[in-house]
């Protein structure tokens, strides 16, 4: 496939000098999000797009969704989250809000997860003002904390009937083509107990010691997911995953402790082991741990609030995404991670999706967080080339 006849150059310090603006926005998940996302508005508008912005029940986080070209169903969804995650307690070199160029590469947060990707799609959109197909722009909130503003932009989507074709989820993964991620299920369980003086444990229900029988029953499914793993299975590792993240609770040495909190996640490789474990968990609570509690106190309780679950992305055998991607890069390699995306999302509208964008997921969430203008480059490469696609006759 022959590129367009453009300046990469232009394209690259145009993406640059966007991602700074960007890398200056701290969209940290908990807070808000509404100056990039005016900001991406405002560039997308004058490039010709049609821009919605869609807030949340907060006032405080918003969704981008905006079109170039024709007003039919079909068409590319360029897809990329804002939010990024925190610095605090990250000791950094540089200032982590301030882009800061060194040696060929870009860093500051958010720089490959995934400013990067968004600040390249907008450089590029007045080039990408399609006349045979539309390219859509989905730019989301929360990702980080539970894929939200993904699943209520697709949400939106599947209300108003409308089923983009392809979708392209800039996540890092240094320009290789992805077909397949794990899926993300994360969790809070909260025990509550009673508080008793610590000379008198019979008194009282001490949550603690259930959080811990709870995060040892995690433990035993860990390894019944192993020995689960599919036959061939092309994820690392092959199988269902679980971590315990934290377990707090207590307030003395001397306190029985009436509350407690073990955060927890998994990452199915199938929908099959999402279910066991749910199963499991509840049949553990509900014939061993509460009637162990509530035999002291009927009050007793474990309640697992569920903090986000994210579908995997599926390999599929037919993919329009991964064969157009292979086509606009020329890289036919194509694999699979175990990070999670919001690509499952939209598998779930029915539209084909890849995972395809600049920079290494080895250096998102750390500190010194960088993408090279290397990578930045090659996407550029990538969305030059599909702009040439969207604009013949």
């Amino acid at each position: 496939m022959t590129p367009p006849q453009a300046n990469p150059v232009n394209h690259l310090t145009a993406t640059t000098t966007i991602l700074r603006d960007l890398i200056a926005c701290p969209t940290v998940s908990s807070d808000s999000n509404l100056v990039m996302i005016a900001d991406l508005a405002d560039r997308l508008e004058s490039a010709g797009a049609r821009v919605e912005v869609i807030g949340d029940a907060s006032g405080t986080k918003a969704n981008l969704w905006a079109t170039l070209g024709p007003d039919t169903d079909g068409g590319v969804i360029l897809s990329g989250h804002t939010d990024v995650v925190p610095v605090t307690d990250q000791d950094w070199a540089t200032d982590p809000f301030r882009m800061t160029e060194i040696d060929g590469a870009m860093y500051g947060r958010g720089s490959c997860d995934m400013k990067g990707f968004i600040a390249a799609c907008v450089a590029l959109a007045p080039d990408l003002a399609a006349k045979t197909r539309p390219v859509h722009f989905a730019f989301t909130y929360d990702e980080e904390v539970g894929c939200l503003g993904g699943q209520a932009l697709v949400e939106m989507l599947r209300q108003r009937g409308l089923r983009p074709a392809i979708a392209i989820i800039g996540e890092p993964t240094g320009m290789q083509i992805i077909e397949g991620h794990k899926g993300c299920c994360e969790y809070s369980t909260h025990f509550t107990g009673r508080e008793g003086h610590g000379s008198a444990p019979d008194l009282g229900v001490n949550a603690v010691e259930y959080a811990v029988r709870y995060v040892a029953r995690l433990l035993s499914l860990k390894d019944q997911l192993v020995a689960r793993a599919p036959a061939h299975g092309r994820f690392t590792p092959p199988w269902t995953t679980i971590n315990t993240g934290a377990l707090t609770g207590g307030v003395a040495h001397n306190v029985i402790p009436g509350r407690a909190t073990v955060d927890w996640e998994m990452r199915p490789v199938q929908r099959a082991d999402a279910d066991f474990v749910r199963a499991d968990l509840q049949q553990f609570c509900t014939d061993t741990l509460l009637p162990l509690m509530q035999a002291v106190d009927p009050t007793a309780s474990i309640r697992t609030e569920v903090i986000g679950e994210v579908a995997g992305l599926e390999p599929a055998d037919i993919n329009a995404a991964r064969d157009l991607v292979a086509a606009l890069t020329g890289n036919n390699d194509v694999g699979t991670v175990p990070f999670s995306t919001e690509a499952g999302l939209f598998q779930a509208l029915g539209t084909d999706v890849v995972v395809c964008g600049p920079g290494s997921i080895a250096q998102a969430h750390r500190p010194d967080e960088f993408v090279s203008l290397d990578q930045l480059s090659r996407c550029i490469g990538m969305l030059e080339r599909l702009a040439a696609t969207t604009n013949k006759a």
